[in-house]
């Protein structure tokens, strides 16, 4: 049956600890230079509307070191852009390919992708969504502390893609989430009310709230993204606005627990939602967690495009 990766809806508890589990061990096959080539044969396509670093590489390098390939599809000039719908795109590409990602604005598109294709559809990012960084961040968490469920994330900044994903995350995780955001830069409702229905089954804390210091208390972990995420470009200078007091530095950190991680989904604006002085410092699990999208994106990779006989095996 073909898998998607949508969003983290759909996921449960059992399927994420395995693919953490599979991470570790592809992790540690890297570094002792014996990864096994579990896609080989295999192709995947990419189309991204919006820029990206870590996202693209790690997927072009994830299928090279799994023995396959990637095309990276330059939207501008594909047919799509030219009138072609999402439906027919959808079903030439699945018989070109063995798997597509897409980083794009709307969901919508994603999930009329995977509606129509063959193949497997993974979101690389959307306006709403960000899956595959909150799995890589739940999973440094798990390398790190040898659990996730029972922890106390704070997510401190906008209510955007990246905190939208966690929500779901915790949930389905019972990680304990508090949001502090800006009045009016809140989560969309429809998504808290998803994690709280999800909650209630994994027994996560699900909170929302404006104050950050409140937000990071007894906090094992403080995560931020930008306050201006891309297409946000015009509304620069009132975001800045709304958001000051929201950076994580040393004087929030000292408001969690004493050996509380801080975690970003890069890429960071340096003094804006949080400093170099935290960055850089020796509670940041920041560079874990962005050599860690590779390992993560690797397992979701076998696990969308390999039988399940590779899967199973490792």
């Amino acid at each position: 049956m073909k898998r998607d990766l949508t969003s983290l809806v759909g996921l449960n508890s059992k399927e994420i600890d395995r693919l953490f589990r599979v991470t570790a061990r592809l992790k540690r096959e890297r570094k002792e230079g014996r990864e096994g080539r579990y896609l080989t044969g295999k192709i995947l396509g990419m189309i991204f509307r919006k820029s990206s670093t870590r996202t693209r590489i790690s997927f072009e390098a994830g299928m090279i070191q799994l023995g396959g390939s990637s095309l990276f599809l330059d939207v501008g000039k594909l047919q799509m852009d030219r009138g072609e719908s999402v439906s027919d795109t959808a079903r030439v590409l699945s018989s070109y390919i063995d798997g597509l990602a897409i980083r794009t604005y709307d969901q919508s598109e994603v999930e009329e992708l995977s509606r129509h294709a063959t193949i497997p559809i993974i979101n690389a990012l959307t306006d709403q969504y960000h899956p595959c960084q909150i799995l890589t961040a739940m999973f440094t968490l798990w390398e790190k502390r040898g659990r996730v469920s029972g922890l106390k994330v704070a997510y401190i900044g906008d209510g955007n893609n990246v905190a939208q994903s966690w929500l779901l995350g915790a949930a389905i995780m019972g990680i304990d989430l508090t949001v502090a955001t800006p009045a009016g830069y809140e989560p969309e409702s429809s998504v808290v009310r998803s994690a709280r229905g999800i909650a209630t089954i994994s027994g996560a804390k699900i909170e929302l709230m404006q104050d950050p210091v409140q937000a990071v208390a007894g906090a094992d972990v403080l995560y931020t993204d930008t306050w201006i995420s891309m297409g946000q470009d015009d509304e620069s200078d009132i975001r800045r606005a709304a958001f000051q007091g929201y950076r994580i530095d040393s004087d929030l950190l000292e408001h969690a627990n004493r050996e509380a991680l801080v975690m970003h989904c890069l890429p960071a604006h340096r003094g804006e939602e949080i400093t170099s002085e935290v960055m850089d410092g020796p509670q940041s699990a920041i560079w874990d967690e962005a050599e860690n999208r590779l390992h993560v994106q690797k397992s979701l990779l076998i696990w969308l495009m390999g039988d399940d006989g590779i899967y199973s095996a490792l």
